[in-house]
């Protein structure tokens, strides 16, 4: 068994990143049966640093049980540069200067990965299926995929949705059922809108009136919560994980279903 002797002590692995200009040592897990991902994301960021790399791998169980010992740390990989103990992947980040969101951070991407995405595709359906660019039908495609994107985001795990959703939602704190149905509901309006649109078919009849009431019900919860009980929270739009603050984003989400749902009436009306 490899003691602390046969590993790089602290002193050993300071002065293996001194000497030379941008020179760094990784110390990683690199086991036949797992290879850290950190420690490779660590590697990568230091090269796009343009540092030269001392890479330590410690091939297993021992030599990492060994390492932490000696270095008194509970995790790796670990990194010094110019003699300096820098710590593991997310200080590393810190360090250049990236943000690193803590557990109360906020954070936008997600919404913004969602819709972007769901902008593209319908884009996409738009260009294949339509002579011309109609900026109208463009939308409703745009706002029924999105609400198909965001019901399987919350769909790969119901349990933790539900978690967030009772935080906030006026029905599903009254009537818990109504939370683990939500998502079904959502993909059961955003697929019937993709599947209606434009057609006229008294089949909205059985979409339309989903959409405006789960996007009624939202958008007075999201109202109550943020803006009459003034309180902070993050929005379970795209699962119970989610990061994204509970406000403006959430209420236009509710809103536009609500408005799908009432725009495909009127069609329907018009027609």
């Amino acid at each position: 068994m490899p003691t602390t002797e046969t590993i790089d002590g602290p002193e050993t692995a300071r002065a293996k990143s001194q000497g030379r200009e941008k020179h760094a040592s990784l110390y990683r897990m690199a086991m036949p049966e797992h290879l850290c991902p950190f420690g490779l994301k660590s590697k990568s960021m230091l090269e796009r640093k343009g540092y030269t790399i001392d890479d330590n791998l410690l091939t297993n169980r021992d030599e990492v049980d060994a390492f932490k010992r000696a270095h008194r740390v509970k995790t790796t990989p670990i990194t010094f540069i110019g003699g300096e103990l820098i710590g593991g992947y997310t200080d590393l980040k810190k360090d250049f200067g990236y943000r690193v969101l803590g557990d109360d951070d906020t954070s936008y991407t997600p919404i913004i990965a969602i819709f972007g995405s769901a902008a593209l595709m319908a884009l996409a359906v738009i260009l294949n299926l339509y002579d011309g660019f109609a900026v109208l039908t463009y939308l409703k495609w745009f706002f029924a995929i999105s609400m198909v994107v965001l019901a399987i985001q919350k769909l790969q795990d119901v349990e933790s949705f539900v978690n967030g959703f009772l935080g906030y939602d006026v029905l599903a704190r009254r009537y818990v059922p109504y939370g683990y149905a939500y998502p079904f509901f959502e993909l059961y309006a955003g697929v019937g809108m993709m599947a209606l649109i434009g057609t006229g078919s008294p089949l909205i009849w059985m979409v339309a009136p989903v959409g405006i009431f789960i996007g009624t019900i939202g958008a007075v919860s999201v109202i109550k919560a943020v803006y009459i009980d003034k309180r902070e929270l993050k929005c379970a739009c795209i699962g119970g994980d989610s990061n994204v603050p509970l406000g403006v984003i959430s209420l236009s989400e509710n809103l536009i279903m609500a408005g799908m749902g009432l725009w495909m009436l009127g069609t329907w009306f018009s027609a």
